[in-house]
């Protein structure tokens, strides 16, 4: 929990909305609803468009993002997808002005994501009934 609530609201030239938009797509990267829908609605307190929330989900390129968001958004995929070739996507990442600050807390939330979603979805956790509503922000 430590490591979330410094990846995801500690000091950080990433915006909230980024890293909550980064955890968005690592989560529908890698098929957690639970994560997903969470994330996707603490994602919306901020962008307050439910459908580029789920356009993000589907495909970010199609979400209507700025160029950063975009690479940002690339290189948190290829921490889901193939780790190993994050390398390339920086380089276009710091290309865009990106700072290394910027990189390492995209890569430490996209990171942060990707074992999360393998715990809830190795343990078959469920979303509430309820649904995730009820966070505060």
């Amino acid at each position: 929990m430590d490591l979330y609530a410094a990846s995801m609201f500690g000091e950080s030239p990433l915006t909230r909305a980024e890293r909550e938009m980064l955890a968005v797509v690592v989560s529908a990267r890698n098929a957690c609803n639970y994560c997903l829908e969470h994330h996707s609605t603490a994602l919306n307190h901020y962008w307050n468009n439910e459908d580029r929330v789920r356009k993000l989900a589907a495909d970010f390129r199609s979400a209507g993002l700025s160029s950063k968001e975009v690479s940002l958004c690339a290189l948190a995929e290829m921490t889901a997808v193939d780790p190993s070739k994050c390398g390339g996507v920086i380089a276009e990442v710091r290309a865009l002005g990106v700072s290394d600050r910027e990189i390492h807390d995209a890569v430490n939330v996209a990171a942060y994501f990707n074992y999360v979603n393998r715990i809830v979805l190795s343990l078959g956790v469920d979303l509430e009934s309820e649904g995730p509503g009820g966070y505060k922000y």
